[in-house]
């Protein structure tokens, strides 16, 4: 497995789907519905594709938000998971936390990832045993070792939903963001000390992040306990938690995981 490659080969589809979105105007943007009745866009659509001709250049499977599910994948080795705009909902608002998610996973277990966000100008990628950048600039999880005002990312919509109450008055300082693939990397390039959900998410909300916080020292953990695990016949996961090393086991039993 050649990692530098891998690598490359995120960094290029990120760019061209960086260029490919700058035509797209967040905030002035038309969205139609899918059938679940969360938004898509021309861009989200425009970006798979671009992502797609440019990761699946070998005999590698294919896991995208944007794209009909083909079983062919879970007899794959290696398997992108990609969301081509994950917090289309901050696209379209015009709020700067939405990204462009690329993951790569190997024997179900993720390896490499990036995201891009153009409207903050932030390019995060690393592997497994390569450490994580920031713009080309080295980064890592942070140090924190206990909850009180320890920063943790949480999900607009979740606290919307009154999912975070409980949190509020504790020790944790909850900041509201967006797409749950920016909260991670964000995570792993030290910019939080964590983040967590306890409601369902699927393999492409959080791939690449995963990816990058264990590549820059952190932790992660789904709800139930285990580890995180990817091409799955159900792409479903319950919620997890992801912090820097140190802050990890405080915040696991606070939650009460």
């Amino acid at each position: 497995m050649d990692i530098e490659r891998d690598l490359q080969r995120i960094e290029q589809a990120l760019a061209l789907a960086r260029k490919a979105v700058a035509k797209y105007t967040p905030g002035r943007i038309d969205a139609d519905r899918k059938a679940g009745g969360d938004p898509v866009t021309a861009a989200d659509l425009e970006l798979d594709e671009v992502l797609k001709q440019t990761l699946c250049i070998d005999d590698d499977g294919w896991l995208s938000e944007e794209t009909r599910d083909n079983p062919a994948r879970r007899g794959k080795h290696r398997v992108w998971i990609v969301d081509p705009i994950d917090g289309t909902k901050e696209f379209i608002q015009g709020i700067p936390e939405w990204c462009i998610s690329v993951g790569l996973a190997v024997d179900g277990k993720v390896v490499a990832g990036g995201i891009c966000n153009p409207q903050a100008d932030q390019l995060i990628i690393g592997a497994a045993g390569a450490g994580v950048t920031m713009n080309g600039i080295p980064v890592r999880t942070t140090d924190k070792d206990t909850l009180e005002g320890a920063t943790v990312l949480a999900s607009r919509s979740e606290i919307k939903r009154g999912e975070w109450d409980r949190f509020m008055d504790g020790p944790l300082k909850v900041v509201p963001s967006g797409s749950v693939a920016y909260k991670l990397a964000a995570i792993a390039a030290g910019l939080a000390d964590s983040t967590f959900t306890l409601v369902p998410k699927n393999e492409w909300d959080i791939a690449a992040g995963v990816a990058l916080i264990e590549a820059a020292g952190g932790r992660t953990m789904e709800k139930q306990g285990g580890p995180l695990t990817f091409n799955n016949p159900n792409t479903l996961i319950t919620g997890m938690i992801a912090a820097g090393a140190n802050l990890f086991e405080p915040l696991r039993q606070y939650l009460g995981l």
